[in-house]
This record gives structure tokens, C-alpha cells and sequence, in this order.
């Protein structure tokens, strides 16, 4: 929950899309956060060329979760050509050195030496394993770590991405500030079609950083109640208040009223089975429970 509390890199989909232009320093950069210039080719229309906030792992597994082709490789030393297989069969785990060892039988020289010809052709790449940060970890570069190696979407080279997370949440309190309540869809679309980021960020990652300003008191979570501020959220739907201004939970009448955090608001009718005429709840809130 920590790190929650902390608080990347989200997925779109495409068909195929062309990389040749893009340097393997740009494909394996710092960050992976920017917008590259691809072409992107959907079946029956022609090729365009389109600016796109792209996640560079996700441009050679594509949306589709298949596993990328291996490339076309050059003519390879019998070493590198060994240890270049095994790496590569080890997908988004990777390997580290140890194991390389002993899987091929090769000597530490030998081994040493193949990585840094198949790094320098960029083939392959080394990664931060999170648990163990001296464990270097070796993977083909078409591939990108999985959570179990970089921990998950909110690190970035093995490190808790702070400063990402700070300013995401800066810009998701910002907006809730300014609509006075939104839904974690609505915040979602808002970050997306800013272009702050030069990442698309997904519902789950905006739900958590939601639930995170809930926990230190920057936002409150509610239950539409379809009227006053929530008029444009349908009455049921959870959303999140901005507390600018209060010290707390507005004691008004929408806030306080039992109907505002109901869960079964939506179920709620005059002459229904549930109804304000027989909800214990709403009859003490009018003071009528003698």
C-alpha cells in the first residue's frame, strides 16, 4: 500500500508499426515516456504516418499479447550465437550471469565477452531486478521486463518513479478541484487528452493514485447522488470530492444526507420496496427516530 500511496506504462493497440526509423538508443532510453513518430498500418487503410504516445514495450508485442518475432540476426560467433538463444528464451524474465553459465557450460571470459558483442549490436539489454539490484539481469530487447523483475507499472529502472507519480497526482487533484467531483473515468479521459503525459494512462493506474489522495485526505471518496453537484453523474456511481477549502467532509446537505453514500441509491423510488419512507436511516437524519 506504500507504494501505492507513492504512486507506468500503459499499452495501446495497433496493427504493426514501422520502428526503422527509431535509434535502439531511442527504443531503450531512460524512460520510455515520449511521443515517437510511427507509421501505422490498419487493415484496408494505407499506411500514415501518426504521432503517438506510445509504450515502447508494447510497440513490438503489440496489444495482441503475442510474443515479438525474432529478428533477422547477423552472422553470430558460436558463443554469441548460444548465449543470444538462451537469453532470448527467457522472454521477459531474462537470465542473469550465473545462469548463463550454467546453462551454456561457457566460462566466465567467454560469457562476459559474448555479452558485451551482443549489447554493443543491441540485441540484447541489461535490466534492474528490483529485489535484488546487484543481480543483473540480461533480456533480448524486444521485450520489456515483467512486474516480478521491475515491480510493477509505478517504478522505472528499478527505482519507485517519483517524479511521474507526483505530478500525475498533482494534475488528478487539480481537475477534481476544478469540476468539484469526477469519477475515476472522467479523471482518466482528462489526463489522456491533455497531453501531459507522453504516455496513455490506464484506469486501474488513475483508480489507485484516486484511492491514494482518498488515504491522505486530498480528495473524498462519495456515491453519486444524481443531484446538486452530482447532477452530471448518475445516482449509484462511485465519484471523488475535492476538499479545497474544507477541513474536512462537508457537513452540508448533500454530504450528510444518508442518500449521498447509499449503495443502493440507484434501487431507491418513492413506492419502491427501498424508499425514503422506509429507510431507518434517512427518518433518523430528519430527526423523526423518537
Amino acid at each position: 500500500m506504500e507504494d501505492i500511496k507513492k504512486l507506468s506504462k500503459s499499452s495501446i493497440n495497433c496493427v504493426s508499426v514501422d520502428v526503422a526509423s527509431l535509434s535502439l538508443g531511442e527504443l531503450h532510453g531512460h524512460r520510455s515516456r515520449y511521443l515517437a513518430t510511427v507509421s501505422v498500418s490498419v487493415s484496408g487503410d494505407r499506411s500514415r504516418s501518426s504521432s503517438l504516445a506510445i509504450n515502447i514495450s508494447v510497440i513490438i508485442m503489440s496489444g495482441t499479447g503475442k510474443l515479438p518475432q525474432k529478428r533477422k540476426l547477423p552472422t553470430l560467433p558460436e558463443n554469441e550465437k548460444k548465449l543470444y538463444d538462451l537469453i532470448w528464451s527467457k522472454e521477459t524474465l531474462g537470465i542473469w550471469t550465473a545462469d548463463m553459465k550454467k546453462e551454456t557450460g561457457l566460462a566466465n571470459n567467454a560469457v562476459t565477452k559474448a555479452l558485451k558483442s551482443l549489447q554493443s549490436k543491441g540485441l540484447i539489454k541489461d535490466v534492474v531486478n528490483i529485489h535484488n539490484k546487484a543481480k543483473k539481469i540480461y533480456m533480448a530487447v524486444e521485450f520489456e521486463p515483467s512486474e516480478e523483475i521491475s515491480g510493477g507499472t509505478w517504478y522505472s529502472e528499478g527505482s519507485l518513479d517519483l517524479e511521474f507519480i507526483t505530478i500525475l497526482r498533482e494534475q488528478c487533484r487539480r481537475y477534481v478541484e476544478r469540476l468539484k467531483v469526477a469519477t475515476a473515468e472522467n479523471v482518466c479521459q482528462f489526463i489522456n487528452d491533455s497531453g501531459i503525459f507522453k504516455i496513455v494512462c490506464d484506469l486501474p493506474q488513475i483508480k489507485e493514485i484516486m484511492s491514494a489522495m482518498v488515504l491522505d485526505k486530498e480528495i473524498e471518496e462519495s456515491i453519486s447522488s444524481g443531484v446538486g453537484d452530482f447532477f452530471n453523474i448518475q445516482a449509484g456511481r462511485k465519484c471523488y470530492r475535492s476538499l479545497k477549502g474544507r477541513d474536512g467532509p462537508k457537513e452540508g446537505f448533500f454530504s450528510s444526507v444518508p442518500c449521498g453514500v447509499c449503495p443502493r441509491i440507484n434501487e431507491c423510488s418513492p413506492d419502491g420496496i427501498i424508499s425514503p419512507n422506509t429507510c431507518v436511516y434517512y427518518q433518523k437524519w430528519l430527526g423523526l427516530d423518537y
